[in-house]
């Protein structure tokens, strides 16, 4: 009986050592994983998806010298031409241009995320819409007896 319990404490012993090591080299990881943490300015690049135009993806962060990647996302009904990392506030779009069939609109940078360098003012254009509007739908006729 004796015996069964000194093993049980050399193989707790040896379990608490690897352990305790274990969480020491984790430390070291993040140390040296963490790309320079005493950096101040880091700027980012775009989100560039795995696979495709949009989805899961990365993005590459620089600061001197020192670079990490992060994870990121890029919308699938993002528009590409400025980028889901610019946010902007838009005006209304103007009339329809009857040469071109399109009406565009302005907008101006309101944030930008991770430091990407966006543009200060963007236009953005569709084509112009032939419908004509119906006149205001009200009740169905529901009864019975139709």
């Amino acid at each position: 009986m004796r015996g069964l319990f000194s093993t049980l404490i050399v193989v707790l012993l040896a379990l608490v050592i690897v352990t305790t090591e274990a969480g020491k080299n984790k430390k070291e990881k993040n140390k040296g994983g963490n790309g320079g943490a005493d950096c101040a300015e880091w700027r980012y690049g775009n989100c560039v998806a795995n696979n495709g135009d949009c989805g899961p993806g990365m993005r590459e962060g620089t600061c001197n010298e020192n670079t990490k990647k992060l994870k990121c996302k890029v919308p699938c009904n993002w528009k590409k031409e400025f980028g889901a990392d610019c946010k902007y506030k838009f005006g209304s779009w103007g009339e329809c241009d009857a040469a071109t069939s399109t009406k565009s609109r302005t907008g101006t940078l309101q944030k930008a995320l991770f430091n990407v360098d966006c543009q200060p003012t963007i236009s953005v254009s569709k084509p112009c819409t032939t419908k004509v509007k119906n006149k205001p739908k009200g009740k169905k006729n529901k009864g019975k007896g139709n």
